[in-house]
């Protein structure tokens, strides 16, 4: 069978990036598996991309791989909290697939939504806004109304929305995205699950949390069946039922959910990561109704280190985190 090689004009530059890109996994986010195998590669990637520009003329023949191994290497900085070296990649990815395929093109939209949702945890999902707006328009010029791309398109849209204090415009782009991806995959897919979390998250925020939890349970079956039960993104519905059990006013019934959540997330990012932080917060605020400010108060306080850590003193979690360690400080009977 005949081997696709390089062309024997290649420069050697783009023989090293297209190696890369074969080797390097595609898949990231909810990929845990992968992430050994792209902490072997990153520094490679971002030493071959860096030489772009330093030698003759490569970007015609490299600037897509370049382009797809930039952008990965930003999700896995974004997956590990490394936001601030995560922008600048995607923003060039970015930069370079449009060079390459013009502004229109389906992956063109990829790298928009992608440097949105990097945006997004940054605490600017007013600049996310617009590029996920325009990766939706892309998707759907290219593949209509209907294809998965729209609806992965339409449910990061929705999260920024709703990050945006409008749960309301979310709601429809959440439902419309749901309904995609069951016509597209059927029910028990992993795509569905998440635009089941996503929705039910919505939901939430809408003081719905009784419509909410049907849809968080559906989500965290499908993929406790598709992952196994120590998943990351187990770990995510977990903590999402247990946000909307508490509003039910059952958090006995929260707290097993969110301590089981808290354990996987410790296991999958270790313990500094910002996404133990929202297990931390979350589980200290279900202790705090449960009664127990004391066994709640630690762990708000790692939480507010965690966050403050990661992502500095001025991002809109820092101040949540610190408004709800000093909710539990006052029942504690400290004004600080």
């Amino acid at each position: 069978m005949a081997s696709e090689m390089a062309p024997r004009d290649a420069s050697p530059l783009a023989v090293v990036l297209g190696l890369l890109h074969a080797d390097a996994p595609g898949q990231i986010t909810g990929a845990p598996q992968d992430w050994p195998r792209w902490a072997v590669l990153l520094p490679h990637v971002l030493a071959a991309t860096g030489h772009l520009g330093t030698v003759p003329a490569p970007e015609a023949a490299a600037g897509p791989d370049a382009a797809w191994l930039l952008d990965r290497a930003a999700a896995y900085l974004r997956v590990h909290a490394r936001l601030a070296d995560a922008r600048p990649l995607a923003e060039r990815a970015l930069a370079m697939a449009e060079a390459a395929y013009g502004p229109d093109h389906p992956a063109v939209a990829i790298r928009l939504s992608n440097l949105a949702l990097i945006l997004r945890d940054l605490g600017r999902p007013q600049d996310a806004r617009p590029r996920a707006e325009r990766a939706l328009a892309i998707g759907e010029a290219a593949y209509g109304p209907d294809h998965p791309d729209v609806a992965t398109r339409l449910s990061n849209l929705a999260q920024i929305l709703q990050d945006l204090g409008r749960p309301q415009d979310a709601r429809p782009r959440a439902e419309r995205a749901l309904a995609i991806d069951e016509a597209a995959y059927g029910p028990d897919h992993p795509d569905v699950a998440t635009d089941l979390n996503n929705l039910a998250t919505i939901l939430y925020d809408l003081g719905l949390p009784q419509d909410a939890r049907p849809r968080a349970e559906r989500a965290l079956a499908i993929d406790e069946a598709a992952y196994g039960p120590d998943h990351p993104n187990v770990a995510t519905r977990l903590n999402n039922l247990a946000l909307i059990l508490q509003d039910l006013g059952r958090p006995q019934d929260a707290r097993p959910l969110a301590e089981r959540a808290l354990a996987i997330t410790e296991a999958a990012y270790g313990p500094g990561h910002p996404t133990v932080a929202t297990c931390l917060n979350n589980l200290a605020l279900i202790l705090q109704d449960l009664g127990l400010p004391q066994d709640a108060r630690p762990l708000a306080e790692r939480a507010l280190a965690i966050t403050e850590a990661a992502y500095g003193p001025g991002h809109p979690d820092v101040a949540i985190l610190r408004k709800n360690l000093a909710q539990i400080l006052r029942s504690l009977g400290d004004d600080r």
